[in-house]
């Protein structure tokens, strides 16, 4: 990686390593629904306006089935499960699930998609080794009873959706910005949740929220939905959609750090013994390397 790829991937890890604390907080003070509107209103109001200064808002609303696919992928349908989630389970076995996201992108891209590089052995290899890694975390704290099953499968239908969101986007957009299709994903998510917090918010407020609640609203919105995806945008132009997602790593060392530190959550056996296997599968399936030819193909 250049030194710009490198930044932009430390800044990118933090921005969406923190969003599973501040979920954690914002869920005393308000409801799943209420949280996603808040957050995607807050960033599209901080991107459209920049968006349509720059005056590249009309090409991106050309593309709006791709950016509505992208924004369910990406946002409506994670959004509401991992936030959804984190009621009852841990930050941090949130932030861990997320690192699955590499190794689910090298398995759709190589069986779907055609690339021979994410069916290099060593890729295989550690396809096999990350899902024995969450085979392990799910199935010993799940028989422990450490973690429950139903947020925890709420939490790998979110890891599959952020896997295929930015395959997407590069496919079906690729000379649509990064910025302006953020800016244009975040207020469709606005529109669509729009009905469920004219219902869910006013009750929240009536309850009296909390000025942490508040304060993990503003982080999400700004920091975690506006300034994260133009960050995100700009590191797929540098590594591509496969190997950005390895920002997962540095959002589950964030994410971890917060959650013990912060909120005295536990490092239970499943994490300590499916943790190296994720990390090591992951990163074994999300390096790039050259396309793999057969036997066959080199004799030729």
């Amino acid at each position: 990686m250049s030194r710009r790829a490198i930044l932009l991937f430390l800044a990118v890890g933090v921005a969406w390593g923190i969003p599973y604390y501040f979920i954690a907080v914002a869920n005393e003070s308000f409801s799943t629904p209420s949280i996603v509107w808040l957050r995607v209103t807050i960033g599209a109001l901080i991107l459209l306006p920049i968006v349509i200064y720059r005056g590249d808002f009309r090409e991106t609303l050309k593309n709006w089935r791709g950016v509505l696919l992208f924004a369910s992928l990406e946002m409506v349908g994670p959004w509401y499960l991992i936030t959804e989630a984190e009621r009852t389970t841990a930050s941090s076995l949130a932030g861990l699930m997320m690192t699955t996201i590499p190794f689910i992108a090298a398995f759709i891209t190589g069986t779907f998609l055609g690339d021979s590089a994410a069916r290099h052995p060593a890729t295989i290899t550690g396809l096999v080794v990350g899902f024995l890694g969450v085979f392990s975390l799910v199935g010993i704290d799940a028989l422990s009873g450490a973690i429950d099953i139903v947020p925890v499968s709420m939490l790998a239908v979110s890891a599959i959706c952020y896997a295929i969101a930015p395959i997407v986007a590069g496919r079906a957009m690729p000379n649509v910005s990064g910025l302006s299709l953020s800016a244009l994903a975040l207020a469709m998510v606005s529109i669509i949740y729009a009905p469920f917090a004219i219902f869910s918010l006013p009750a929240d407020i009536a309850k009296g929220p909390e000025i942490a609640g508040w304060i993990s609203i503003v982080v999400l919105g700004a920091v975690s939905s506006a300034i994260a995806f133009v960050l995100f945008f700009e590191l797929i132009k540098h590594v591509g959609p496969r190997r950005a997602t390895l920002i997962t790593y540095l959002n589950l060392l964030v994410a971890s750090v917060l959650g013990i530190f912060f909120l005295s959550e536990p490092l239970t056996t499943g994490i300590l013994i499916g943790l190296p296997l994720v990390v090591v599968g992951s990163y074994l399936a999300g390096r790039d390397r050259p396309p793999h030819t057969t036997r066959r193909n080199r004799a030729r």
